[in-house]
């Protein structure tokens, strides 16, 4: 980080504050959706919570998975909720090299 970069030190905590707040809030659709599939409520869309997962919080939704024993068989799941947590950390890596944001 280079000296009087004041706002770049902003923009990465906004950035920390959006993946760990994006993460809290997958990890709870996860949660939530388990509890309307146990009691046949209205229930996420698959399609919420891989868009949730593909826009940084996949390590969110992949500890929901475990936490909850929710989605674990389906294999867009399986296997898509951990490349999504690669391209993720892949595409954090990319943007701090780009803007010296860590």
């Amino acid at each position: 980080m280079h000296i009087g970069s004041g706002r770049l030190i902003i923009n990465g905590y906004l950035a920390l504050t959006y993946l760990l707040l994006l993460n809290i809030f997958a990890f709870l659709a996860i949660g939530y959706d388990k509890r309307k599939a146990a009691a046949g409520g209205r229930r996420v869309p698959e399609k919420t919570l891989l868009s949730l997962a593909f826009a940084g919080g996949a390590v969110g939704v992949y500890i929901g998975m475990k936490r909850f024993r929710h989605k674990t068989k389906k294999l867009v799941f399986s296997l898509g909720i951990p490349v999504f947590a690669v391209l993720n950390v892949l595409a954090l890596y990319y943007i701090n090299e780009i803007l010296d944001l860590f």
